[in-house]
């Protein structure tokens, strides 16, 4: 699918037109991976576009880019109006918004810190991850052969472009073999997470997620699902997740800003519960995307409304 194209993109506090936003080839970032990004979504809500959990989607980025030693000159507060503005700009009601935070041109040596720190925010229209019929009907994935990197040799806390190079591994290896998606396990052989998905399983009405030790990342949608789970009283922990839980859980599912909430009905061919969306994860998504639509009440104050752009970002 090629991408679809917005008008602006936002890029060091100015809009450029869409198809501007080039990079040298010998940008460090070609050669070596070094950027740092996030993927969050504005959704259509009855009230109008809104932003999900952007504070916390944009504090991640400065954190990512702060592992790696990438001075972001813009505040989280300057980043979230950046975002806000670049939706109305391109006048979409919803869209998946991608900020990405890469070294640029200046040298070609493994050392980046003499390469400038470029900043860009783009927003286009994507639909469902995994397709539309998904999130009620889920999917079948695999159990990858190829492992999370352990925690000292790719920081897994960051969202980290070179990080998505073992994603891209786990997402061809299952496509090719015929699933959906693939889980990946971590250095020790316990679960950790798909290919750019976080993973809760359900056993016995109660939820468990691996921990970030598993090698997983501090998904935002994770963290909001453990928050759903505590208002609807039930019960959710995390702990390490041996690989054959996942076949013998009640219910399994992804979640993410792409995938949302989407069940699994088989891993490795073997049905997960009954092989349908379990009443669990029905209740979870229904909780969710009332939230999302605007249709139940934000009672975290998770969505940020567009409203009017105030101009570019200062520093």
């Amino acid at each position: 699918m090629t991408l679809p194209k917005t008008d602006k993109i936002w890029c060091n506090g100015k809009f450029i037109p869409w198809d501007d936003a080039k990079i040298h080839v010998l940008s460090h970032v070609v050669s070596y991976g070094s950027a740092v990004f996030e993927g969050l979504r504005c959704y259509d809500t009855v009230t109008g576009p809104a932003v999900f959990r952007l504070t916390e989607h944009m504090q991640r980025l400065v954190n990512s880019a702060h592992i790696y030693r990438m001075d972001v000159a813009y505040s989280v507060d300057a980043l979230c109006q950046a975002v806000l503005d670049l939706v109305r700009t391109n006048g979409l009601n919803a869209c998946y918004i991608r900020p990405i935070v890469l070294r640029g041109y200046e040298d070609v040596g493994v050392d980046p810190r003499t390469c400038p720190v470029d900043l860009y925010l783009a927003c286009w229209d994507w639909g469902k991850y995994l397709g539309a019929e998904a999130l009620k009907e889920g999917v079948d994935v695999c159990v990858s052969s190829w492992n999370r990197p352990a925690p000292n040799t790719l920081p897994q806390m960051a969202k980290a472009a070179a990080n998505y190079m073992n994603s891209q591994l786990i997402k061809m290896e299952a496509k090719i073999n015929g699933y959906a998606e693939g889980i990946a396990l971590d250095v020790n052989g316990h679960v950790s997470e798909g290919s750019g998905e976080n993973i809760f399983v359900v056993m016995n009405g109660t939820l468990t997620t691996p921990p970030l030790a598993n090698s997983s990342l501090p998904g935002i949608t994770r963290n909001t699902i453990m928050t759903l789970c505590r208002d609807l009283a039930i019960p959710v922990a995390e702990q390490m997740i041996p690989r054959e839980m996942l076949y013998v859980a009640d219910e399994v599912f992804f979640t993410g800003t792409a995938a949302e909430i989407t069940p699994l009905r088989s891993v490795d061919r073997i049905k997960v519960g009954s092989g349908v969306r379990g009443p669990i994860t029905k209740r979870i998504q229904e909780e969710f995307f009332g939230i999302v639509a605007g249709k139940s009440a934000d009672r975290h104050g998770w969505l940020t409304p567009v409203g009017v752009p105030s101009g570019a970002a200062v520093r």
